[in-house]
């Protein structure tokens, strides 16, 4: 071999050399750099997961200032609304703050809701519950869309729900002991809404 060949093969291991080096380099590296990315995704789960304890404790604290507000009924809280609204701006400002407009699932939660709202609203009114048959004439439903199960409907002297296509929300009423009547949804009444307590 003559020198320059010599000088080639050199030239060729030493080019090797630095390649396998800055291989091996790269393999360091990235092992650093994947090691770097879990802890970030680690931190980043830590950040998310605090940010979500706030986002409860927040909610907690929000309810806890309603039902102090309100009134606390088996597993809710109930906050009343004098201001006369139409059933679906009612709905709506239930919903901005949280709630939904009070429904009651048994005889015992609508009889304290009924005693509330005598309390809080007055002896001769009408509030709004979050029921309504708009889909389908006489099959009520509640906000979620779900069929109502309890009903207190006052049948003994106008034998409820009477208005037809014409009266698609409920109201409960203190002037009759808290018995439900169909209504306009444009009629204006009070409301209460309801949290669910966590």
């Amino acid at each position: 071999m003559d020198g320059r060949g010599v000088w080639m093969v050199c030239c060729l291991l030493l080019l090797a050399h630095c390649s396998l080096q800055q291989t091996s380099s790269k393999k360091r590296n990235g092992k650093k750099d994947s090691a770097n990315s879990a802890a970030i995704e680690e931190l980043k789960k830590q950040i998310d997961d605090i940010v979500q304890e706030l986002n409860v404790l927040k909610e907690q604290q929000a309810l806890q200032t309603i039902c102090l507000k309100g009134t606390k009924i088996l597993g809710k809280c109930f906050l009343a609304n004098p201001a006369k609204k139409n059933f679906h701006a009612a709905s709506d400002d239930c919903i901005a703050k949280g709630g939904s407009l009070s429904t009651p699932l048994t005889g015992e939660e609508n009889d304290q809701l009924y005693s509330y709202v005598r309390q809080s609203i007055g002896p001769e009114e009408q509030i709004w519950l979050g029921i309504n048959d708009m889909v389908t004439d006489n099959h009520w439903v509640d906000q979620s869309g779900s069929s109502v199960r309890f009903k207190n409907w006052e049948t003994e002297i106008t034998l409820q729900p009477d208005g037809g296509p014409s009266q698609n929300c409920a109201v409960l009423s203190t002037t009759a002991n808290g018995k439900w009547f169909d209504e306009n949804c444009r009629a204006e009444k009070a409301s209460v809404c309801e949290f669910n307590i966590v």
